[in-house]
């Protein structure tokens, strides 16, 4: 394995850590953002603490529906960057290789 070969690899892993990280980033953040907004929402309304509290209780009910579309989200976004870096590959993989 030529030292070229092994510097491809080696951006080719810190691209993939990158990618994951970033991905993994962003679904973080959604879903902190939905927890914040939901609470926030259902405290800053002018309700009884009864209605507030029934207003808790259903956006409690769609946390898990709103996770499964984060969660399709970020599944597509892995796709997405799984096509990426395909494509890169095999465009490193097409390039000649540098003699010295």
């Amino acid at each position: 394995m030529s030292i070229m070969d092994l510097i491809k690899k080696g951006k080719k892993t810190v691209y993939k850590r990158h990618a994951k990280k970033t991905l993994q980033e962003k679904v973080a953040g959604a879903a902190i953002g939905l927890a914040a907004g939901v609470v926030a929402g259902a405290l800053l309304t002018p309700q009884s603490g009864k209605e507030t509290r029934e207003d808790i209780a259903n956006a409690a009910k769609e946390i898990p529906e709103k996770a499964k579309e984060i969660l399709e989200m970020a599944k597509e976004k892995v796709e997405e960057a799984k096509e990426k870096l395909t494509a890169r590959k095999n465009k490193l993989a097409e390039e000649p290789e540098l003699k010295g």
